[in-house]
Protein backbone atom coordinates (compact mmCIF):
# COMPACT_ATOMS: atom_id res chain seq x y z
CA UNK A 1 0.00 0.00 0.00
CA UNK A 2 1.42 3.38 -0.98
CA UNK A 3 1.93 6.28 1.39
CA UNK A 4 -0.88 8.11 -0.39
CA UNK A 5 -3.30 5.26 0.18
CA UNK A 6 -2.33 5.09 3.86
CA UNK A 7 -2.98 8.84 4.23
CA UNK A 8 -6.35 8.39 2.52
CA UNK A 9 -7.28 5.70 5.06
CA UNK A 10 -6.40 8.00 7.96
CA UNK A 11 -8.36 10.85 6.36
CA UNK A 12 -11.38 8.57 5.94
CA UNK A 13 -11.03 7.47 9.60
CA UNK A 14 -10.92 11.07 10.80
CA UNK A 15 -13.83 12.03 8.59
CA UNK A 16 -15.85 9.06 9.90
CA UNK A 17 -15.11 9.98 13.54
CA UNK A 18 -16.04 13.59 12.88
CA UNK A 19 -19.27 12.64 11.14
CA UNK A 20 -20.16 10.15 13.89
CA UNK A 21 -19.62 12.51 16.79
CA UNK A 22 -21.41 15.40 15.07
CA UNK A 23 -24.38 13.16 14.24
CA UNK A 24 -24.58 11.92 17.84
CA UNK A 25 -24.38 15.50 19.15
CA UNK A 26 -27.23 16.52 16.82
CA UNK A 27 -29.33 13.49 17.77
CA UNK A 28 -28.68 14.17 21.47
CA UNK A 29 -30.19 17.63 21.11
CA UNK A 30 -33.64 16.04 20.69
CA UNK A 31 -35.20 14.31 23.74
CA UNK A 32 -36.94 11.61 21.70
CA UNK A 33 -33.57 10.17 20.68
CA UNK A 34 -31.94 9.85 24.09
CA UNK A 35 -33.23 6.41 25.03
CA UNK A 36 -32.26 4.92 21.68
CA UNK A 37 -28.78 6.42 21.91
CA UNK A 38 -28.31 5.08 25.43
CA UNK A 39 -29.49 1.59 24.42
CA UNK A 40 -27.03 1.65 21.53
CA UNK A 41 -24.18 2.08 24.00
CA UNK A 42 -23.28 5.55 22.81
CA UNK A 43 -21.59 6.48 26.12
CA UNK A 44 -18.84 3.90 25.71
CA UNK A 45 -18.35 4.99 22.08
CA UNK A 46 -18.03 8.67 22.99
CA UNK A 47 -15.62 8.19 25.89
CA UNK A 48 -12.48 7.39 23.82
CA UNK A 49 -13.27 10.33 21.57
CA UNK A 50 -12.67 12.65 24.55
CA UNK A 51 -8.99 11.74 24.12
CA UNK A 52 -9.00 12.17 20.35
CA UNK A 53 -6.08 13.97 18.75
CA UNK A 54 -8.45 16.24 16.85
CA UNK A 55 -9.75 19.06 19.10
CA UNK A 56 -13.04 19.41 17.20
CA UNK A 57 -13.84 15.75 17.81
CA UNK A 58 -12.96 16.09 21.51
CA UNK A 59 -15.25 19.04 22.12
CA UNK A 60 -18.13 17.65 20.04
CA UNK A 61 -17.94 14.36 21.99
CA UNK A 62 -18.08 16.34 25.25
CA UNK A 63 -21.01 18.38 23.93
CA UNK A 64 -22.90 15.20 23.04
CA UNK A 65 -22.25 13.73 26.51
CA UNK A 66 -23.40 16.96 28.13
CA UNK A 67 -26.62 17.00 26.16
CA UNK A 68 -27.36 13.40 27.09
CA UNK A 69 -26.54 13.90 30.78
CA UNK A 70 -28.70 17.03 30.84
CA UNK A 71 -31.93 15.15 30.10
CA UNK A 72 -32.35 12.95 33.13
CA UNK A 73 -30.54 11.46 36.11
CA UNK A 74 -30.30 7.99 34.52
CA UNK A 75 -28.18 9.34 31.68
CA UNK A 76 -26.18 11.51 34.09
CA UNK A 77 -25.53 8.43 36.22
CA UNK A 78 -24.39 6.55 33.14
CA UNK A 79 -21.77 9.27 32.59
CA UNK A 80 -20.56 8.79 36.18
CA UNK A 81 -20.49 4.97 35.91
CA UNK A 82 -18.74 5.20 32.57
CA UNK A 83 -15.75 6.74 34.34
CA UNK A 84 -15.98 9.75 32.05
CA UNK A 85 -15.72 12.49 34.68
CA UNK A 86 -12.03 12.01 35.59
CA UNK A 87 -11.02 12.50 31.96
CA UNK A 88 -13.06 15.70 31.73
CA UNK A 89 -11.59 17.01 34.97
CA UNK A 90 -8.05 16.24 33.77
CA UNK A 91 -8.69 18.09 30.51
CA UNK A 92 -10.13 21.10 32.32
CA UNK A 93 -7.03 21.46 34.43
CA UNK A 94 -4.65 21.20 31.45
CA UNK A 95 -3.26 24.55 30.29
CA UNK A 96 -3.00 23.42 26.66
CA UNK A 97 -6.61 22.32 26.32
CA UNK A 98 -8.64 24.39 23.87
CA UNK A 99 -11.17 26.79 25.34
CA UNK A 100 -14.04 25.23 23.36
CA UNK A 101 -13.28 21.85 24.88
CA UNK A 102 -13.05 23.36 28.37
CA UNK A 103 -16.49 24.92 27.93
CA UNK A 104 -17.90 21.59 26.75
CA UNK A 105 -16.25 19.72 29.64
CA UNK A 106 -17.68 22.17 32.20
CA UNK A 107 -21.08 21.75 30.52
CA UNK A 108 -20.92 17.98 31.14
CA UNK A 109 -20.03 18.52 34.81
CA UNK A 110 -22.94 20.93 35.16
CA UNK A 111 -25.35 18.58 33.37
CA UNK A 112 -24.43 15.72 35.72
CA UNK A 113 -24.42 17.82 38.91
CA UNK A 114 -27.81 19.44 38.38
CA UNK A 115 -29.95 16.34 38.94
CA UNK A 116 -29.34 15.42 42.57
CA UNK A 117 -27.03 15.92 45.56
CA UNK A 118 -25.62 12.43 44.97
CA UNK A 119 -24.62 13.16 41.39
CA UNK A 120 -23.24 16.56 42.39
CA UNK A 121 -21.19 14.81 45.08
CA UNK A 122 -19.85 12.44 42.42
CA UNK A 123 -18.67 15.48 40.45
CA UNK A 124 -16.96 16.87 43.57
CA UNK A 125 -15.40 13.49 44.42
CA UNK A 126 -13.64 13.28 41.06
CA UNK A 127 -11.78 16.52 41.81
CA UNK A 128 -13.89 18.80 39.66
CA UNK A 129 -13.85 21.79 42.00
CA UNK A 130 -10.10 22.35 41.72
CA UNK A 131 -10.35 22.13 37.94
CA UNK A 132 -13.30 24.54 37.90
CA UNK A 133 -11.36 27.00 40.06
CA UNK A 134 -8.57 26.91 37.48
CA UNK A 135 -11.18 27.57 34.77
CA UNK A 136 -12.49 30.59 36.69
CA UNK A 137 -8.99 32.05 36.41
CA UNK A 138 -8.87 31.57 32.64
CA UNK A 139 -8.63 34.57 30.35
CA UNK A 140 -11.55 33.49 28.18
CA UNK A 141 -14.92 34.72 29.58
CA UNK A 142 -16.78 31.80 28.00
CA UNK A 143 -14.70 29.29 29.98
CA UNK A 144 -15.25 31.30 33.17
CA UNK A 145 -18.99 31.36 32.53
CA UNK A 146 -19.16 27.60 31.95
CA UNK A 147 -17.18 26.96 35.14
CA UNK A 148 -19.30 29.36 37.24
CA UNK A 149 -22.44 27.67 35.93
CA UNK A 150 -21.18 24.22 36.96
CA UNK A 151 -20.20 25.55 40.39
CA UNK A 152 -23.68 27.00 40.94
CA UNK A 153 -25.30 23.68 40.03
CA UNK A 154 -23.11 21.88 42.56
CA UNK A 155 -23.71 24.43 45.35
CA UNK A 156 -27.48 24.71 45.00
CA UNK A 157 -28.32 21.28 46.43
CA UNK A 158 -27.33 21.56 50.09
CA UNK A 159 -25.07 23.23 52.64
CA UNK A 160 -22.48 20.45 52.54
CA UNK A 161 -21.88 20.80 48.79
CA UNK A 162 -21.98 24.57 49.07
CA UNK A 163 -19.34 24.44 51.79
CA UNK A 164 -17.16 22.26 49.56
CA UNK A 165 -17.43 24.94 46.88
CA UNK A 166 -16.47 27.64 49.39
CA UNK A 167 -13.52 25.58 50.67
CA UNK A 168 -12.22 25.32 47.12
CA UNK A 169 -11.77 29.11 47.10
CA UNK A 170 -14.49 29.87 44.59
CA UNK A 171 -16.24 32.86 46.17
CA UNK A 172 -13.57 35.57 45.61
CA UNK A 173 -13.24 34.44 41.99
CA UNK A 174 -17.01 34.69 41.46
CA UNK A 175 -16.94 38.23 42.85
CA UNK A 176 -14.18 39.05 40.34
CA UNK A 177 -16.33 37.55 37.57
CA UNK A 178 -19.10 40.00 38.48
CA UNK A 179 -16.73 42.83 37.63
CA UNK A 180 -16.09 41.55 34.10
CA UNK A 181 -17.71 43.42 31.19
CA UNK A 182 -19.56 40.36 29.82
CA UNK A 183 -23.20 40.40 30.95
CA UNK A 184 -23.62 36.63 30.60
CA UNK A 185 -20.65 36.00 32.92
CA UNK A 186 -22.02 38.44 35.50
CA UNK A 187 -25.40 36.71 35.44
CA UNK A 188 -23.96 33.27 36.09
CA UNK A 189 -21.57 34.53 38.78
CA UNK A 190 -24.42 36.27 40.64
CA UNK A 191 -26.55 33.13 40.32
CA UNK A 192 -23.75 30.97 41.75
CA UNK A 193 -23.29 33.36 44.69
CA UNK A 194 -27.03 33.14 45.32
CA UNK A 195 -26.86 29.32 45.31
CA UNK A 196 -23.97 29.38 47.79
CA UNK A 197 -25.48 31.94 50.17
CA UNK A 198 -28.96 30.45 50.47
CA UNK A 199 -28.18 27.48 52.72
CA UNK A 200 -26.97 28.96 56.01
CA UNK A 201 -25.95 32.17 57.80
CA UNK A 202 -22.33 31.02 57.77
CA UNK A 203 -22.27 30.54 54.00
CA UNK A 204 -24.02 33.87 53.47
CA UNK A 205 -21.44 35.53 55.72
CA UNK A 206 -18.66 34.04 53.60
CA UNK A 207 -20.16 35.68 50.52
CA UNK A 208 -20.58 38.97 52.40
CA UNK A 209 -16.97 38.91 53.62
CA UNK A 210 -15.69 38.99 50.05
CA UNK A 211 -17.40 42.32 49.43
CA UNK A 212 -20.08 40.81 47.21
CA UNK A 213 -22.91 43.07 48.43
CA UNK A 214 -21.31 46.25 47.12
CA UNK A 215 -20.73 44.75 43.66
CA UNK A 216 -24.26 43.34 43.52
CA UNK A 217 -25.75 46.67 44.63
CA UNK A 218 -23.99 48.53 41.82
CA UNK A 219 -25.92 46.53 39.21
CA UNK A 220 -29.51 46.75 40.44
CA UNK A 221 -30.51 49.21 37.72
CA UNK A 222 -28.65 47.47 34.90
CA UNK A 223 -30.91 47.31 31.83
CA UNK A 224 -30.40 43.55 31.42
CA UNK A 225 -33.44 41.81 32.96
CA UNK A 226 -31.76 38.42 33.40
CA UNK A 227 -28.87 40.01 35.27
CA UNK A 228 -31.27 41.91 37.54
CA UNK A 229 -33.10 38.67 38.34
CA UNK A 230 -29.89 37.13 39.61
CA UNK A 231 -28.75 40.27 41.45
CA UNK A 232 -31.96 40.55 43.47
CA UNK A 233 -32.04 36.79 44.05
CA UNK A 234 -28.51 36.89 45.49
CA UNK A 235 -29.26 39.89 47.70
CA UNK A 236 -32.42 38.25 49.06
CA UNK A 237 -30.63 34.94 49.73
CA UNK A 238 -28.03 36.88 51.70
CA UNK A 239 -30.49 39.13 53.56
CA UNK A 240 -32.79 36.34 54.73
CA UNK A 241 -30.40 34.82 57.26
CA UNK A 242 -29.89 37.44 59.97
CA UNK A 243 -30.42 41.02 61.07
CA UNK A 244 -26.72 41.81 60.59
CA UNK A 245 -26.50 40.79 56.94
CA UNK A 246 -29.91 42.35 56.18
CA UNK A 247 -28.63 45.61 57.60
CA UNK A 248 -25.55 45.35 55.40
CA UNK A 249 -27.75 44.94 52.32
CA UNK A 250 -29.77 48.03 53.30
CA UNK A 251 -26.58 49.99 54.02
CA UNK A 252 -25.46 49.34 50.45
CA UNK A 253 -28.00 52.08 49.56
CA UNK A 254 -30.11 49.98 47.22
CA UNK A 255 -33.27 51.79 48.37
CA UNK A 256 -35.29 53.55 47.14
CA UNK A 257 -33.75 52.75 43.71
CA UNK A 258 -34.69 49.05 44.01
CA UNK A 259 -38.38 49.97 44.35
CA UNK A 260 -38.35 51.13 40.73
CA UNK A 261 -37.78 47.51 39.74
CA UNK A 262 -41.16 46.51 41.25
CA UNK A 263 -42.56 47.90 37.99
CA UNK A 264 -40.03 46.13 35.77
CA UNK A 265 -41.52 44.50 32.64
CA UNK A 266 -39.89 41.19 33.67
CA UNK A 267 -42.06 39.43 36.26
CA UNK A 268 -39.12 37.51 37.72
CA UNK A 269 -37.28 40.76 38.39
CA UNK A 270 -40.41 42.09 40.13
CA UNK A 271 -40.83 38.91 42.17
CA UNK A 272 -37.18 38.85 43.26
CA UNK A 273 -37.31 42.50 44.35
CA UNK A 274 -40.46 41.80 46.38
CA UNK A 275 -38.73 38.75 47.88
CA UNK A 276 -35.74 40.88 48.87
CA UNK A 277 -38.01 43.44 50.57
CA UNK A 278 -39.83 40.62 52.38
CA UNK A 279 -36.55 39.13 53.63
CA UNK A 280 -35.43 42.51 54.98
CA UNK A 281 -38.69 43.51 56.66
CA UNK A 282 -39.18 40.20 58.45
CA UNK A 283 -36.24 40.75 60.81
CA UNK A 284 -36.93 43.84 62.95
CA UNK A 285 -39.25 46.84 63.34
CA UNK A 286 -36.29 49.10 62.55
CA UNK A 287 -35.61 47.44 59.19
CA UNK A 288 -39.32 47.51 58.38
CA UNK A 289 -39.45 51.20 59.25
CA UNK A 290 -36.61 51.92 56.83
CA UNK A 291 -38.58 50.28 54.01
CA UNK A 292 -41.72 52.18 55.04
CA UNK A 293 -39.81 55.49 55.08
CA UNK A 294 -38.63 55.06 51.47
CA UNK A 295 -42.17 54.34 50.22
CA UNK A 296 -41.88 50.56 50.25
CA UNK A 297 -45.44 49.78 51.39
CA UNK A 298 -47.15 51.81 48.68
CA UNK A 299 -44.80 50.34 46.07
CA UNK A 300 -45.57 46.78 47.17
CA UNK A 301 -49.33 47.44 47.21
CA UNK A 302 -49.11 48.74 43.63
CA UNK A 303 -47.08 45.66 42.78
CA UNK A 304 -49.84 43.40 44.15
CA UNK A 305 -52.35 45.20 41.95
CA UNK A 306 -50.22 44.58 38.86
CA UNK A 307 -49.40 40.92 39.59
CA UNK A 308 -51.15 37.59 39.67
CA UNK A 309 -50.44 34.14 41.09
CA UNK A 310 -47.19 33.20 42.80
CA UNK A 311 -45.61 36.50 41.83
CA UNK A 312 -47.91 38.11 44.43
CA UNK A 313 -46.80 35.87 47.28
CA UNK A 314 -43.66 37.73 48.51
CA UNK A 315 -45.55 41.05 48.42
CA UNK A 316 -48.42 39.63 50.48
CA UNK A 317 -45.99 38.23 53.03
CA UNK A 318 -44.02 41.48 53.16
CA UNK A 319 -47.16 43.38 54.25
CA UNK A 320 -47.78 40.73 56.90
CA UNK A 321 -44.22 40.93 58.24
CA UNK A 322 -44.32 44.73 58.43
CA UNK A 323 -47.65 44.63 60.29
CA UNK A 324 -46.37 41.99 62.72
CA UNK A 325 -43.81 44.27 64.34
CA UNK A 326 -45.96 47.06 65.86
CA UNK A 327 -49.28 48.91 65.91
CA UNK A 328 -47.77 51.84 64.03
CA UNK A 329 -46.34 49.71 61.25
CA UNK A 330 -49.62 47.80 60.91
CA UNK A 331 -51.42 51.15 60.69
CA UNK A 332 -48.99 52.21 57.95
CA UNK A 333 -50.20 49.21 55.91
CA UNK A 334 -53.83 50.21 56.55
CA UNK A 335 -53.30 53.90 55.70
CA UNK A 336 -51.60 52.91 52.44
CA UNK A 337 -54.78 50.99 51.44
CA UNK A 338 -53.15 47.62 51.94
CA UNK A 339 -56.26 45.92 53.31
CA UNK A 340 -58.50 46.39 50.23
CA UNK A 341 -55.69 45.14 48.01
CA UNK A 342 -55.18 42.06 50.16
CA UNK A 343 -58.95 41.47 50.04
CA UNK A 344 -58.71 41.49 46.24
CA UNK A 345 -55.87 38.96 46.41
CA UNK A 346 -57.94 36.71 48.68
CA UNK A 347 -60.84 36.88 46.23
CA UNK A 348 -58.87 36.42 43.02
CA UNK A 349 -56.27 33.81 43.85
CA UNK A 350 -57.00 30.13 43.36
CA UNK A 351 -53.97 28.52 45.00
CA UNK A 352 -54.46 27.60 48.65
CA UNK A 353 -50.93 28.55 49.71
CA UNK A 354 -51.43 32.11 48.42
CA UNK A 355 -54.80 32.40 50.16
CA UNK A 356 -53.20 31.03 53.36
CA UNK A 357 -50.47 33.70 53.21
CA UNK A 358 -53.11 36.39 52.67
CA UNK A 359 -55.17 35.15 55.63
CA UNK A 360 -52.02 35.20 57.76
CA UNK A 361 -51.27 38.79 56.65
CA UNK A 362 -54.79 39.88 57.64
CA UNK A 363 -54.25 38.33 61.06
CA UNK A 364 -51.02 40.28 61.55
CA UNK A 365 -52.67 43.56 60.56
CA UNK A 366 -55.88 43.20 62.55
CA UNK A 367 -54.62 41.73 65.82
CA UNK A 368 -53.32 44.97 67.38
CA UNK A 369 -56.25 47.24 68.35
CA UNK A 370 -60.00 47.70 67.67
CA UNK A 371 -59.07 50.30 65.04
CA UNK A 372 -56.87 47.81 63.20
CA UNK A 373 -59.55 45.12 63.42
CA UNK A 374 -62.19 47.52 62.11
CA UNK A 375 -60.13 48.15 58.96
CA UNK A 376 -60.30 44.40 58.25
CA UNK A 377 -63.98 44.20 59.17
CA UNK A 378 -64.99 47.11 56.91
CA UNK A 379 -63.31 45.39 53.95
CA UNK A 380 -65.79 42.51 54.47
CA UNK A 381 -63.02 39.98 55.00
CA UNK A 382 -64.66 38.03 57.85
CA UNK A 383 -67.15 36.07 55.67
CA UNK A 384 -64.37 35.07 53.26
CA UNK A 385 -62.05 33.91 56.04
CA UNK A 386 -64.89 31.94 57.63
CA UNK A 387 -65.78 30.36 54.29
CA UNK A 388 -62.16 29.27 53.71
CA UNK A 389 -61.98 27.83 57.22
CA UNK A 390 -65.20 25.84 56.82
CA UNK A 391 -64.55 24.68 53.23
CA UNK A 392 -63.61 20.99 53.23
CA UNK A 393 -61.76 21.58 49.97
CA UNK A 394 -59.35 24.00 51.65
CA UNK A 395 -55.90 22.69 52.54
CA UNK A 396 -55.14 22.05 56.19
CA UNK A 397 -52.70 24.97 56.24
CA UNK A 398 -55.30 27.33 54.78
CA UNK A 399 -57.92 26.22 57.31
CA UNK A 400 -55.49 26.72 60.20
CA UNK A 401 -54.38 30.17 59.04
CA UNK A 402 -57.93 31.36 58.27
CA UNK A 403 -59.10 30.20 61.72
CA UNK A 404 -56.15 31.77 63.50
CA UNK A 405 -56.56 35.07 61.64
CA UNK A 406 -60.28 35.17 62.40
CA UNK A 407 -59.75 34.56 66.11
CA UNK A 408 -56.95 37.11 66.50
CA UNK A 409 -58.91 39.83 64.68
CA UNK A 410 -62.24 39.05 66.35
CA UNK A 411 -60.66 39.36 69.78
CA UNK A 412 -59.95 43.01 68.99
CA UNK A 413 -62.98 43.85 66.86
CA UNK A 414 -65.67 46.10 68.33
CA UNK A 415 -67.29 46.98 64.99
CA UNK A 416 -70.60 45.21 65.58
CA UNK A 417 -72.15 45.47 62.06
CA UNK A 418 -69.37 43.17 60.79
CA UNK A 419 -69.71 40.79 63.72
CA UNK A 420 -73.45 40.26 63.56
CA UNK A 421 -73.55 38.10 60.38
CA UNK A 422 -71.15 35.70 62.08
CA UNK A 423 -73.79 34.96 64.72
CA UNK A 424 -75.68 33.02 62.05
CA UNK A 425 -72.76 31.34 60.25
CA UNK A 426 -69.88 30.71 62.64
CA UNK A 427 -69.26 27.38 64.37
CA UNK A 428 -69.09 27.38 68.16
CA UNK A 429 -65.29 27.73 68.41
CA UNK A 430 -65.47 30.99 66.40
CA UNK A 431 -68.88 32.03 67.72
CA UNK A 432 -67.63 32.33 71.31
CA UNK A 433 -65.21 35.09 70.23
CA UNK A 434 -68.04 36.92 68.45
CA UNK A 435 -70.35 36.68 71.48
CA UNK A 436 -67.49 37.81 73.71
CA UNK A 437 -67.11 41.03 71.72
CA UNK A 438 -70.84 41.78 71.93
CA UNK A 439 -70.69 41.22 75.68
CA UNK A 440 -67.92 43.84 75.91
CA UNK A 441 -69.53 46.51 73.71
CA UNK A 442 -73.27 46.34 74.46
CA UNK A 443 -73.09 47.36 78.16
CA UNK A 444 -71.58 50.70 77.16
CA UNK A 445 -73.51 51.56 73.96
CA UNK A 446 -77.28 52.15 74.15
CA UNK A 447 -77.63 52.66 70.40
CA UNK A 448 -75.90 49.37 69.73
CA UNK A 449 -78.18 47.64 72.25
CA UNK A 450 -81.27 48.85 70.39
CA UNK A 451 -79.88 47.84 66.98
CA UNK A 452 -78.98 44.44 68.36
CA UNK A 453 -82.64 43.86 69.21
CA UNK A 454 -84.16 45.22 65.99
CA UNK A 455 -81.68 43.34 63.76
CA UNK A 456 -82.54 40.02 65.35
CA UNK A 457 -79.20 39.63 67.07
CA UNK A 458 -80.64 39.27 70.57
CA UNK A 459 -83.09 36.65 69.36
CA UNK A 460 -80.23 34.70 67.73
CA UNK A 461 -78.20 34.80 70.94
CA UNK A 462 -81.12 33.27 72.89
CA UNK A 463 -81.17 30.38 70.40
CA UNK A 464 -77.55 29.43 71.08
CA UNK A 465 -77.29 26.23 73.07
CA UNK A 466 -74.39 26.65 75.50
CA UNK A 467 -73.20 24.41 78.30
CA UNK A 468 -74.01 25.84 81.74
CA UNK A 469 -70.90 27.43 83.21
CA UNK A 470 -69.08 27.57 79.85
CA UNK A 471 -67.37 30.73 78.63
CA UNK A 472 -69.93 31.27 75.91
CA UNK A 473 -72.78 30.98 78.45
CA UNK A 474 -71.07 33.62 80.57
CA UNK A 475 -70.91 35.94 77.56
CA UNK A 476 -74.61 35.32 76.80
CA UNK A 477 -75.51 36.12 80.41
CA UNK A 478 -73.54 39.37 80.15
CA UNK A 479 -75.47 40.32 77.00
CA UNK A 480 -78.82 39.44 78.56
CA UNK A 481 -78.03 41.57 81.60
CA UNK A 482 -78.01 44.60 79.27
CA UNK A 483 -81.77 44.24 78.66
CA UNK A 484 -84.97 44.16 80.75
CA UNK A 485 -85.94 40.63 81.71
CA UNK A 486 -89.20 40.71 79.74
CA UNK A 487 -87.29 41.61 76.52
CA UNK A 488 -84.96 38.67 76.96
CA UNK A 489 -87.89 36.36 77.67
CA UNK A 490 -89.76 37.70 74.64
CA UNK A 491 -86.91 36.68 72.28
CA UNK A 492 -86.20 33.37 73.99
CA UNK A 493 -87.15 30.17 72.09
CA UNK A 494 -90.57 28.82 73.02
CA UNK A 495 -91.82 32.11 74.47
CA UNK A 496 -94.55 32.43 71.83
CA UNK A 497 -95.87 28.97 72.80
CA UNK A 498 -95.93 30.06 76.45
CA UNK A 499 -97.98 33.12 75.48
CA UNK A 500 -100.38 31.00 73.43
CA UNK A 501 -100.76 28.61 76.33
CA UNK A 502 -101.56 31.54 78.64
CA UNK A 503 -104.20 32.62 76.12
CA UNK A 504 -105.74 29.13 76.15
CA UNK A 505 -105.83 29.14 79.95
CA UNK A 506 -107.05 32.72 80.23
CA UNK A 507 -110.63 33.06 81.41
CA UNK A 508 -112.22 36.40 80.45
CA UNK A 509 -114.17 38.13 83.24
Amino acid sequence: MSQRQILQVFEQYQKARTQFVQTVADLASRPQNTETLQNAGVMSLLRPLLLDAVPTIQQTAALALGRLANYNDDLAEAVVKGDILPQLVFSLAEQNTQRFYKKAAAFVLRAVAKHSPELAQAVVDCGALDALVISLEEFDPGVKEAAAWAIGYIARHNAQLSQAVVDAGVVPLLVLCMQEPEIALRRVAASALSDIAKHSPELAQTVVDTGAIAHLAQMILNPDAKLKRQIFSALSQIAKHSVDVAEMVVEAEIFPAALVCLKDPDEYVRKNVATLIREITKHTPELSQIIVNVGGIAAVIDYLGDSRGNVRLPGIMMLGYVATHSENLAMAVIVSKGVPQLAICLEEEQEDHIKAATAWAFGQIGRHTPEHAKAIAVANVFPKLLSLYLDSESSEDLQVKAKKALKSILQKCTYLPALEPLLYEAPSNILKHVICQFSKVLPHDSKARRLFVTSGGLKKVQEIKAEPGSAIQEYINAINSCYPEEIVRYYSPGYSEILLERIDNYQPV
